[in-house]
């Protein structure tokens, strides 16, 4: 039986400190812009932008230049191109999103198979790793947490219409290409920032699955925002304790322990569905 000095033993590690601290604020930074995502029907342009950074972050380390920097700028590069060519082609925006994010991690693979890593073991950016993180990565997740929260604090009306009604938004004045590019951003620097603890291939995960779970607990924006944040932090502190003390990659004890509130948000929300048909079949 683990007792509670087995369960606090880890945060002795300085190492170990920082991935809760990055863990939990990458957790309540991905519920809340995974909102705009899931709201917008685009959750696989997170899927995609997660994978399209990782080529990038191979380029960077092959070229020589900043690894954060020249990632993010790629990130960001992707997503401008994928509205390019929706706007100039007859293509839909997930087929757009499928070609360019995915010719962009196969090209990070080749890269890293054929030059090896930049930085850090492959496997690790792939799936997260604890011991990757420093406090170096705990200053940048507060820094795009803190501009995430100065960008949806100024931006929340402009935000809410385009995500809502674009057209209505451009007929009252919303510059909706703007605040896309904005949202692209902001989406490409989260997902940079939470690589280290989340992994490539579950980043999306982490953006999508609070937010889901949040939807299903209210139909208010504003409360959606924060439930989703509660969920993804909560997440991110309990998932990581938990690969530690079972020796799984964080990443995925992350996801489970998220996917956890969705199996219980579904279940209570169809229990709750079954009792108000059965009192309003009664009366």
């Amino acid at each position: 039986m683990m007792l509670a000095a087995d369960l606090f033993k880890p945060f002795e590690f300085e190492f170990f400190r920082n991935g809760v601290i990055v863990a939990t604020l990458a957790g309540a930074l991905c519920g809340v812009v995974g909102c705009y995502v899931v709201l917008r029907n685009m959750s696989y342009i997170g899927h995609g932008l997660s994978h399209a950074i990782f080529g990038g972050y191979a380029v960077a380390g092959l070229i020589g230049i900043n690894l954060f920097l020249g990632a993010g700028a790629w990130g960001v590069i992707t997503a401008l191109a994928i509205g390019g060519i929706v706007r100039r082609r007859p293509i839909g925006s997930d087929a757009a999103i499928g070609v360019v994010t995915t010719a962009s991690f196969a090209l990070g693979l080749a890269l890293v198979q054929l030059y090896g890593s930049p930085g850090q073991n492959a496997d690790a950016l792939l799936f997260g790793n604890v011991l990757g993180v420093t406090f170096a990565d705990v200053w940048l997740i507060v820094a795009v947490s803190i501009g995430a929260a100065l960008f949806i604090g100024f931006g929340y009306r402009q935000l809410l219409f385009t995500t809502f009604d674009t057209e209505v938004a451009k007929a009252t004045g919303v510059r909706t290409g703007l605040v896309d590019g904005l949202l692209m951003v902001l989406l490409s620097a989260t997902v940079l920032a939470t690589m280290n603890v989340m992994g490539v291939t579950l980043i999306a995960a982490n953006l999508v699955v609070p937010a889901v779970v949040a939807r299903m607990l209210t139909d208010s924006f504003g409360r959606m925002l924060g439930y989703a944040g509660v969920i993804g932090a909560v997440s991110g502190f309990v998932g990581m304790n938990a690969s530690y003390h079972l020796d799984v990659a964080s990443g995925p004890t992350i996801v489970l322990t998220a996917a956890t509130f969705f199996i219980v948000a579904f279940v209570a929300g169809g229990s709750f569905r079954r009792r108000a048909g059965t009192v309003a079949h009664a009366h």
